[in-house]
C-alpha cells in the first residue's frame, strides 16, 4: 500500500512518473517510499503532502 501512496502523490501532485524528468531515476520515489515506511505508513507524519505542495517543482507548475 505504501508503495501505492508514494505513486499518487507523484500523479496527482506533481503530474508525472516518479522516474519521469527532472528526476530520471527512482531516487525521490525511494526516499518517500523509506520515509514512509519509517512513520508506519502516517503520510501525516511523514509530512508528504505538505512537502510535495512545498515543492519548487509544484510551484513552478501549478502556483505562487
Amino acid at each position: 500500500m505504501n508503495r501505492a501512496f508514494v505513486q499518487m502523490e507523484y500523479f496527482g501532485y506533481l503530474r508525472r512518473n516518479p522516474n519521469d524528468p527532472p528526476d530520471n531515476n527512482f531516487n525521490g520515489y525511494d526516499f518517500w517510499l523509506n520515509k514512509l515506511n519509517q512513520f508506519n505508513g502516517d503520510f501525516l507524519r511523514a509530512e508528504m503532502v505538505k512537502a510535495f505542495i512545498s515543492s519548487a517543482e509544484y510551484r513552478q507548475r501549478f502556483g505562487p
